[in-house]
């Protein structure tokens, strides 16, 4: 996997939220039923507000329980990046990101996947741990489940 660090100013994340549990194998049914809940017109109203980074349309992991315990409830939110200053339209949930450092990872993995290679190999040889705040995929689309997608994960130095 392809990493860079940044230093990120404060932005927005926007879009449907829901409670869903947390599945450590496989797909997690309960994400793609919120995703596919979602007409497709809100896809490209959503997409047109995202206005910085992380780019495109999003999934986002909030408020994980701190052990990862399988079936424990964390927020998932489908939307997009907003400068701070930007409104929040009506409807949507929105979740506030503090300036902060970020691991960035571009891989072609599923998330769990990469996730896992993150915590086992990535983290014990760098001098980075895990900080509070979402963690956020780019999302590829069902049409390109090969293509490549970034996970963004706060950090901060170990």
């Amino acid at each position: 996997m392809e990493t860079r660090i940044i230093d990120g100013p404060a932005f927005r994340l926007v879009g449907y939220a829901a409670r869903v549990p947390l599945v450590h194998q496989g797909r997690n049914p309960h994400i793609e039923a919120h995703i596919a809940s979602l007409p497709a017109e809100e896809r490209g109203r959503l997409k047109a507000l995202g206005d910085t980074e992380p780019a495109g349309l999003l999934q986002v992991s909030a408020d994980v329980d701190p052990d990862y315990a399988e079936g424990s409830q964390f927020t998932f939110l489908f939307g997009v990046a907003l400068d701070t200053p930007s409104p929040v339209p009506d409807g949507l949930d929105l979740i506030e990101v503090p300036t902060g450092t970020w691991a960035v990872f571009r891989t072609t993995a599923s998330f769990q996947s990469a996730w896992m290679t993150i915590v086992r190999e990535w983290f014990p040889s760098n001098p980075w741990r895990l900080r509070p705040g979402p963690s956020i995929l780019t999302d590829r689309g069902d049409e390109h489940r090969e293509a490549p997608a970034e996970v963004w994960i706060p950090v901060e130095r170990a």
